[in-house]
């Protein structure tokens, strides 16, 4: 079992982030943190927890008190061996104390939204640190911990000497894993009521190339479409979701999936604060998660099992799929009783599991 933990709480908004979040107010703190811990203890069953993922929002924005209130509430779950524990952090408000905290209560991996090294970009997404700022925190955090990814925005801009200088920037901090997105202009984010305009197609694949050939001839292993990781490194927690497994959402706007269910935690914080935790349960029959499994599994570059699949549903993918044309057109590949795209179309890789599932 894994788990995700949200805190919707920020210090401040990014231009470009639709995710469930809340400007950081000291007095709704302790209520959120109370009825987050009475949300896991009615839900959770004490089952084994190979992950657990605190993401946001910001919960670096915590403060120590907060911090260490949070993690004594995580305390509950029973953790195997192998465990992997992430928090999210923001560059501006990891501290040296935060992350001895951190690391007092068990966590073994740091995600830092980094998104640029260019100063002018990161006041464009609306991040509050710079470069330099960066390269600071990044020495205190390494201290502390070695499992570190950072997340990294491109097509913000046209002019792939930014990523070329951004991509230099991350290798020099010498860390075990990358998170690349395109910059997707989403409703009712800064960018969009802005008037931003998302890149033309042709330049933002040749970043996504540039990004793939560059990290790879310095051995990150090109394991999920936007992420990459030394040998090792790959994020257990996100394979989770890439491979369809079950896990828990505790928190405002999380979501879970357990015994076949899609259960989404309500957006509304007055209602969460007030014991109304749940807002949408939807049960997903045998060929919904067959889709899933497609949607999901694709993304990664190793692919889908083929015994895996048929271990899961009682079916053959082959026989439910009709994946011959796309195998015959080189678009997907058999190898090692796995199917997968072939590399070299997976920026396409939408299109492909479309034409799959029609």
């Amino acid at each position: 079992m894994s788990i995700y933990i949200h805190i919707p709480f920020c210090n401040s908004i990014c231009t470009y982030c639709d995710f469930c979040k809340i400007f950081y107010n000291k007095k709704y703190i302790n209520d959120y943190l109370n009825n987050l811990e009475q949300e896991i203890k009615v839900r959770y069953k004490s089952e084994i927890v190979n992950t657990i993922f605190i993401g946001g929002g910001t919960p670096s924005s915590l403060d120590d008190e907060e911090l260490i209130r949070l993690m004594n509430i995580i305390e509950i779950f029973k953790l195997n061996d192998n465990y992997e524990f992430t928090v999210e952090c923001n560059i501006e408000s990891i501290t040296e104390n935060k992350l001895k905290i951190m690391k007092k209560y068990g966590v073994n991996r740091i995600s830092i939204g980094v998104e640029s090294f260019d100063n002018s970009i990161i006041k464009l997404l609306g991040r509050n640190h710079t470069k330099k700022d960066v390269y600071n925190k990044m020495e205190i955090v390494k201290r502390y911990f070695s499992n570190i990814n950072i997340d990294l925005i491109y097509a913000a801009y046209d002019d792939i000497n930014i990523l070329k200088s951004d991509i230099d920037c991350f290798l020099k901090l010498d860390i075990p894993h990358i998170s690349t997105y395109s910059l997707i202009i989403e409703d009712n984010t800064m960018l969009k009521i802005n008037g931003m305009k998302n890149i033309d197609e042709d330049i933002d694949y040749e970043m996504y190339k540039y990004i793939e050939d560059t990290l790879e001839k310095n051995d990150y292993i090109h394991y999920e479409i936007s992420n990459y990781a030394k040998n090792g490194y790959q994020s257990k927690h996100n394979l989770v979701y890439w491979n369809n497994e079950e896990y828990y959402g505790f928190g405002l706007s999380s979501t879970s999936y357990i015994n076949n269910e899609r259960i989404t935690n309500t957006k509304n914080l007055r209602k969460y604060l007030n014991g109304e935790y749940l807002d949408t349960s939807v049960y997903e029959d045998k060929d919904i998660r067959m889709e899933n499994e497609i949607m999901l599994g694709l993304r990664k570059l190793d692919g889908i099992n083929l015994d895996r699949f048929k271990d899961k549903f009682n079916v053959s993918l082959e026989d439910i799929y009709n994946i011959d044309n796309l195998v015959r057109n080189g678009y997907l590949i058999r190898d090692n009783n796995c199917i997968k795209i072939d590399k070299k179309y997976m920026y396409i890789s939408n299109e492909i599991i479309v034409r799959i599932l029609e």
